[in-house]
């Protein structure tokens, strides 16, 4: 149940089948007559997670939404991890809340009102509003997969004429709750329970609002209802917040991460468990763990190349332009090393007419929920410095509300006579963004720069061949030479 003070005062409740404090082992468990329930407050500015059982709050269970994450661990288990105090200015995470749901819906939820309340306590959205009153003052605003309602109270608060909060889930019902209990604001918001496909609106709108990026900005396929909202509510010269999107990309050496995840199938290269060989899956095992984007918060200094970026226009593309992405690749390695895959992130851009604000998910920048995503290759490639990477990153859609990732890296002939030599190297992956590996860590500190032969640490024999038929003894001397490290040259 929701209830409200005021707009500084903001609740939303869930119910709960079992809340656990992993470090302790204590669990609370509802009852007919005193559930568990989850309450999401924005009290002072601060936004928290609290859970309670009646009237009681469970003591040890606080969470701070800025500075926890949010992970699914099966269709009714999640679990909530917080950071402990910066200490020495390295992050780590000290304490977690396994969570789990009485169904599937209020799991979904759940999620979905995590991640809003956890966008309100990293203020983008708010000050990107706030900040450009002016485009929100007298105006018409729809909320597309309003959620909770809390980018629709944003708006009012930024003097809209009136907001049409549309959410297509149940979470409809939160939003009304949490909007009746700021009638001063609630009374300029109409939430209105419906596909954007399918609802009809009283009149255009001067301004779309809305969180519609997922992982890789495109994961949940939550942009193409952002577009169908815009062609069929937008009024002409109409402000969309946010207006822009883009996809980062940039090649990425981490020998500890392809270990982690080559070790997986060792497994199935058992020969005798319990009297059965287990050794002929062993190799759809090794590529089936190499299928999953790894998605997690990784150092920049791990990146090889300066990164390129695939811009979405929100204002001008069309819905089918998203059911196939095909973007070329093209950089210049900045170190001799290893390529172990793609890493990618993600920007939007809040264009307003007073303040122009980015939201970003790049690797060195404060975490998101989003984090940042890596395609492993199972098969590396070298490169030297100087030397061109080539490829393509083609995304399909599918029916689960993802995309199946294609990937592929080629490096070029280098040195004298490389205008007549063709590929040298090529790696390729299909991976489905929908499964991804949730790696829970925080970018790791290194003692030593990435370019200094990190390769090192494996032994031969796990490291899968190289085509190097086409490479002279020279040349792979260079590979094993250090270079200079990237620098400043990472960051865009």
């Amino acid at each position: 149940m929701g209830d409200s003070t005021g707009h500084k005062h903001k609740h939303l409740e869930f119910t709960l089948a079992v809340v656990s404090e992993l470090s302790s082992s204590s669990s609370v468990s509802s009852s007919s007559s005193t559930p568990v329930i989850a309450r999401f407050s924005a009290d002072d500015g601060v936004a928290a997670l609290r859970f309670h059982q009646g009237s009681e709050f469970i003591d040890g269970f606080n969470v701070d939404l800025g500075t926890s994450q949010l992970f699914k661990l099966g269709p009714l288990q999640s679990l909530c991890v917080s950071e402990s105090a910066d200490t020495n200015k390295e992050k780590s995470y000290s304490r977690g809340v396994s969570i789990r749901f009485r169904n599937e819906e209020e799991s979904r939820d759940f999620h979905s009102a995590f991640e809003q309340w956890q966008m309100e306590s990293k203020g983008t959205y708010y000050a990107a509003v706030i900040e450009n009153r002016v485009d929100f003052t007298g105006r018409v605003v729809v909320d597309v997969g309003a959620g909770s309602g809390i980018l629709s109270l944003f708006a009012a608060q930024a003097g809209a004429k009136h907001v049409y909060a549309v959410e297509a889930s149940e979470m409809a019902d939160y939003a009304r709750k949490l909007i009746t209990g700021n009638p001063t604001l609630g009374q300029r918001i109409t939430v209105t329970k419906g596909k954007v496909e399918e609802v009809e609106l009283p009149e255009k709108a001067d301004i779309l609002i809305s969180e519609p990026m997922g992982t890789l900005l495109v994961n949940e396929r939550m942009l193409e209802s952002y577009i169908i909202a815009r062609d069929r509510f937008l009024a002409p010269n109409g402000k969309m917040f946010p207006s822009t999107g883009r996809i980062h990309m940039a090649p990425f050496s981490d020998e500890y991460l392809f270990v982690e995840i080559a070790n997986k199938a060792l497994f199935w290269q058992q020969q005798n468990y319990y009297g059965v060989d287990l050794t002929p899956l062993y190799g759809s095992a090794f590529q089936g763990y190499f299928s999953q984007p790894v998605v997690d918060a990784f150092d920049p200094r791990l990146l090889v190349c300066p990164p390129m970026c695939h811009v979405l226009n929100f204002n001008e593309i069309k819905e089918e332009d998203l059911y196939e992405i095909d973007i070329p690749l093209k950089f210049t390695a900045s170190v001799g090393t290893r390529v172990h895959g793609l890493a990618c992130w993600f920007d939007v851009l809040f264009n307003g007419s007073t303040v122009q604000r980015w939201l970003t998910t790049a690797p060195g920048a404060p975490t998101t929920h989003w984090y940042q995503i890596r395609c492993v290759l199972s098969q590396p490639i070298y490169v030297m410095a100087g030397q061109e990477i080539t490829g393509q990153l083609h995304m399909i859609a599918h029916n689960a509300q993802s995309y199946t990732i294609y990937l592929t890296l080629s490096t070029k002939m280098w040195g004298p006579g490389a205008e007549q030599g063709g590929i040298v190297q090529t790696s390729s992956c299909k991976l489905d963004l929908k499964e991804p590996y949730y790696r829970m860590s925080q970018p790791q500190p290194y003692t030593m720069a990435q370019d200094q032969q990190p390769h090192q640490l494996l032994q031969a024999q796990d490291i899968p061949p190289i085509h190097t038929e086409d490479l002279d003894l020279e040349e792979l001397e260079l590979l094993q030479q250090p270079s200079e490290p990237l620098g400043a040259q990472q960051h865009q």
